[in-house]
């Protein structure tokens, strides 16, 4: 049920993104989500790749500081209020998130929405028991 996503430190000057993202282009990494928080000065650029290790790999070869986290995708509808109604079991669950970030799914019927939490367990734990749909590895690279 967890995920392991990639995040990588990026200085905010031009190019830096570009780089990043040939040097995965390079080495056959294909993404399936990314989002980028940024401020004035660096960025932390976090997605979903095919090959994370290789990718963590790659990318410090090239000079880029990387971490590996596990994160959990869960699908909700496509619909208003579909990830509040999410949200809201977490909140029950006295769970704090840390980020989240969403994409579409090719169907358009549902989104899929990226989770790191302070407890993952816990959050799939409430998840489950709320019947939120929680993806697999095998699901998310199959999108």
């Amino acid at each position: 049920m967890k995920i392991k996503q990639i995040s990588v430190f990026l200085e905010n000057k031009k190019g830096r993104l570009y780089q990043a993202l040939k040097v995965l282009g390079d080495n056959g990494i294909n993404i399936r989500a990314l989002a980028i928080a940024d401020t004035s000065e660096f960025g932390i650029l976090r997605m979903i790749v095919d090959k994370p290790e290789e990718a963590k790999t790659a990318l410090e070869n090239e000079g880029f500081t990387t971490r590996l986290n596990n994160v959990i995708v869960v699908e909700v509808k496509d619909q208003p209020g579909g990830l509040a109604q999410v949200l809201y079991y977490l909140y029950e669950g006295d769970i704090n998130i840390e980020y989240v970030y969403a994409f579409v799914e090719k169907s358009g019927e549902n989104a899929l929405v990226v989770l790191r939490t302070n407890n993952l367990d816990k959050t799939i734990d409430i998840l489950k028991e709320n019947n939120v749909p929680i993806m697999d590895w095998e699901k998310v690279l199959s999108l």
